[in-house]
């Protein structure tokens, strides 16, 4: 049984596409990593549709701290960011000396 009674809510404080349906993320709390949609993409769906074009989803944007596209298609943030340290590819940003 996993424990869940510890949740870190973060947000999204940057990121830029990086590549076929990939995407630099910086959390809230100074984590940071890639993210590959492409399992999101392959899904589909009416929201998701839009975003298979490259062009469209290359032009996600920070809006109220989680990844948001043009069509109005977003993902929670703190969702992102479990899905991310589960798979072992968030960093921790070192202090600037």
């Amino acid at each position: 049984m996993s424990d869940v009674s510890h949740i870190e809510f973060v947000d999204v404080v940057e990121l830029k596409a990086v590549g076929d349906y990939r995407i630099w993320v910086r959390f809230s709390n100074g984590r940071e990593g890639i993210r590959d949609f492409s399992d999101m993409i392959a899904e589909g769906g009416e929201m998701v549709e839009p975003i298979k074009d490259k062009a469209v989803f290359r032009r996600v944007v920070v809006r109220h701290g989680v990844p948001s596209w043009p069509n109005g298609f977003d993902i929670d943030a703190t969702n992102l960011h479990m899905e991310m340290k589960a798979a072992g590819v968030l960093s921790k940003i070192e202090a600037a000396e």
